[in-house]
């Protein structure tokens, strides 16, 4: 069997998801992009279930998917749904001596996610999830024809 796609352009596929997270929010390094990232993910795992938290992973890129697994603790009880303030908040509150995250920072990384990703994917994942998890990775500001991913 050949190598998996993801796997084969995990780092090409990376540094675009970077840049569009850099595009959005107008960081000035992949470094604070990651932050980002990191935190949004992080973010949104506290809110789900194991069980659920897999179900999501499964259509993460390859480098995200590793990030939203990463240092997770299985045993903690998920934390209610919340806003997009609070999400927000927990995003920037990640390293904040180092955190330079925008207030647009959810929607940013939910936007590079939309290019990342089949939106047909996406979108039967997160409608298996709890219902708040559609408003999480929403772009609410930003232009649908913007979203296409960049894959077939």
């Amino acid at each position: 069997m050949p190598m998996p796609y993801a796997y084969r352009h995990a780092g090409r596929d990376w540094a675009a998801f970077l840049g569009d997270v850099r595009e959005v929010t107008g960081l000035p390094t992949d470094n604070t992009a990651y932050t980002a990232v990191e935190g949004v993910l992080a973010a949104f795992r506290r809110r789900l279930t194991p069980a659920q938290a897999v179900a999501f992973a499964q259509v993460l890129p390859a480098v995200p998917r590793a990030i939203f697994v990463a240092g997770w603790d299985v045993t903690a009880a998920p934390v209610a749904p919340g806003t997009r303030a609070d999400w927000t908040a927990e995003a920037q509150g990640l390293r904040r001596a180092h955190n330079i995250a925008p207030a647009n920072v959810v929607e940013a990384v939910a936007v590079a996610l939309r290019r990342s990703v089949r939106a047909a994917d996406l979108d039967r994942t997160l409608a298996a999830l709890p219902s708040f998890a559609a408003a999480f990775w929403s772009c609410p500001t930003t232009d649908p024809a913007t979203l296409a991913p960049r894959i077939g």
